[in-house]
């Protein structure tokens, strides 16, 4: 049992002084089997401390349904934490934004039409406490006051940057103190005037999150609290990529200067991120500034450690730094084993369509109705009607599809709408009519800012008719698509010489066709392959299992499984070209893979190499 506390301008653990040299990393983001390696490797850069937050949608993923097992055992995360010497920061608040879909809150409080999100709103204060009920338990062994590595947990996470509903935040506060949570509590938030006001309540340590100019920051907070602890809760050291756009890299020596200017004003700091990990299935999160933006699927963050867990020149460099002003322990562990496994040919091939009835149950309903309004949280959505003909040059609209849908009438391709584009596609339907099909894909949901409430599929109608008259369509059949069992797929042999696409091979010079801009391919205008969404198997031996990384060259956009494991998303348009394979998610001996292609490819061949392309 020990007590950690606030003394004058500075952190006292059990009545000694103590500056907080923290790394964040995020056990969801991570496997379980290399959680110890990470650890290690921020001790021995010198960090004294581990921050991580709870993502709410891993442990309650369906209401009243509790996780707290295999990769969402934050218990043992923090108890690992603590045998290696380090001291926690837990950041539990209901929304966490950390690029993660929807913020950490859980799909299914969309649900509710009416709901509102991180206010006083009574029935989400009501879905909060429940989630508390249940999770501040298991947290109170790991304080320091009960023996445990755990110092400090969060109110809220940069609440300023989103409303200044006090109440809400009082609630929160009042409900980890009723919940025996007594180490210091703390709020994180940026240096304006707005977030300060907005984010802080009186009584409570303020925290701040910034990436430069950290002189400013902190004087800035001195305005709002002329005494106690200077301290960075978020150290933004690197950033994250959209698809679509370069990937980001901040060099060393600026991150260096800042940090040695944070260390010399005796201030504390948290790295965000000291290792970032990886959005593995459907995690990801998106943002929302001028148009919506979906995160790729690797969260390698430009950060000390890579993706993979290797140490960067960053590391080397910041542990110098850290050496001035406290003592190094031990040299960091070896890199993980790396592996390139080669070419993987797929050999077995199923589409979408024929495997509807595996997948998900057909629902009707008067309008397309939202994943959340059928229980889905993730993955893909069908949207089936009829189409009256005849119609010359009819224009099927998608009002408000949330995110990006491909289109079909009589099962032939005929465009891609997002939300960030065209809505629309064009088509001749024929006098007898149509069969209208919409495959929508949930990009994730958004992670920050105003709007925060972002629901999935159709959220609207459709529309069709002449460009300028159209009708609203009613009467669907809908299928939700999680993808979350893939064991009832039915594959047959995909043949020799035939591309993945279902046609035979005709390469496209994708240099030609500008892949990596933001306007998707017409693979169908360019006559090389079949636009039809299907299942692709392959298999292949490792004599050893090692971290790898896939790429999937001449392939479109899709979603990736090893060993019914969901990788995550790629897609053509970059700049991620690779996702990364934790060694524990293999075997030695057989192992599968499986893609859902949505486009096709040029050849159905995977490769598994030794090394990231991240852009």
């Amino acid at each position: 049992m020990a007590v950690f506390g606030i003394e004058g301008d500075g952190f006292v653990y059990d009545g000694k002084p103590f500056r907080i040299i923290s790394g964040a990393m995020h056990y969801f983001r991570i496997v379980p089997e290399h959680w110890e390696d990470r650890l290690r490797k921020l001790r021995a850069c010198g960090f004294n401390t581990v921050e991580t937050y709870i993502a709410w949608n891993v442990h309650e993923p369906r209401e009243g349904e509790f996780r707290f097992g295999g990769p969402a055992d934050v218990e043992r995360f923090v108890r690992l934490a603590g045998s290696l010497g380090l001291r926690v920061i837990l950041r539990p608040s209901p929304y966490i934004c950390a690029e993660w879909e929807f913020g950490g809150l859980p799909a299914w409080l969309l649900a509710d039409s009416d709901m509102r999100l991180r206010c006083s709103h009574p029935p989400y204060l009501a879905k909060v406490k429940a989630y508390y009920d249940e999770l501040l338990p298991r947290l109170k062994p790991l304080l320091c006051t009960s023996g445990g590595p755990v110092i400090a947990l969060q109110i809220e996470n940069e609440y300023g940057s989103y409303g200044n509903d006090h109440n809400y935040l009082n609630f929160l506060k009042n409900e980890l103190e009723d919940g025996g949570m007594d180490v210091p509590l703390f709020t994180s938030d940026g240096s304006e005037d707005y977030m300060l006001q907005g984010g802080t309540l009186p009584g409570v340590l303020t925290t701040l999150n910034f990436g430069s100019k950290p002189e400013q920051a902190f004087a800035r907070l001195r305005e709002y609290r002329p005494d106690g602890p200077l301290v960075c809760m978020e150290y933004w050291n690197g950033w994250f990529d959209h698809w679509g756009d370069d990937h980001h890299v901040r060099g060393f020596a600026d991150v260096v200067d800042v940090l040695d200017r944070i260390l010399a004003t005796g201030a504390s700091v948290n790295f965000y991120m000291f290792h970032g990990g990886t959005n593995f299935g459907f995690y990801n999160g998106a943002n929302h500034i001028e148009h919506y933006e979906p995160t790729v699927t690797s969260y390698d963050y430009n950060a000390l450690l890579s993706e993979s867990g290797d140490a960067t020149d960053k590391y080397w460099a910041i542990r110098e730094v850290i050496g001035r002003y406290a003592e190094l322990p031990e040299d960091p562990p070896a890199p993980s084993a790396k592996r390139g496994y080669g070419a993987v040919r797929m050999t077995e091939r199923v589409s979408l369509f024929d495997s509807f009835d595996v997948l998900g149950t057909a629902v009707r309903a008067v309008v397309p109705e939202t994943m959340e309004r059928l229980g889905q949280d993730y993955g893909f959505i069908w949207y089936e009607t009829e189409l009256s003909g005849p119609q010359s040059g009819c224009e099927i609209m998608l009002q408000d599809v949330h995110d990006r849908a491909t289109v079909y009438v009589d099962g032939a391709y005929r465009g891609v709408a997002e939300r960030w584009g065209s809505d629309s596609v064009v088509a001749d339907i024929p006098a007898a009519g149509a069969k209208l099909g919409i495959l929508v894909e949930n990009m994730g949901r958004i992670n920050y800012g105003s709007k925060l409430r972002d629901p999935k599929g159709i959220t609207e109608g459709v529309k069709a008719g002449a460009r300028l008259y159209n009708q609203f369509l009613f009467g669907w059949t809908i299928r939700c698509l999680p993808l979350d069992d893939l064991s009832g797929l039915r594959f047959g042999p995909l043949p020799d010489g035939v591309a993945a696409g279902g046609c035979a091979e005709d390469p496209i010079d994708h240099a030609a066709n500008g892949v990596g801009a933001k306007d998707p391919i017409d693979h169908a205008a360019n006559g090389s392959r079949e636009e039809e969404p299907a299942f692709y198997r392959g298999t292949f031996e490792a004599e050893e299992a090692a971290d790898t990384f896939l790429k999937l060259g001449g392939w479109t956009k899709g979603v990736a499984f090893v060993n019914g494991f969901n990788l995550g998303r790629y897609w053509d348009k970059g700049p991620q070209r690779t996702l990364y394979v934790p060694g524990p998610l293999l075997r030695e001996g057989m192992n599968e893979i499986v893609v859902f292609e949505l486009h096709g490819t040029d050849e159905p061949v995977v490769t598994l190499q030794d090394m990231p392309e991240l852009g």
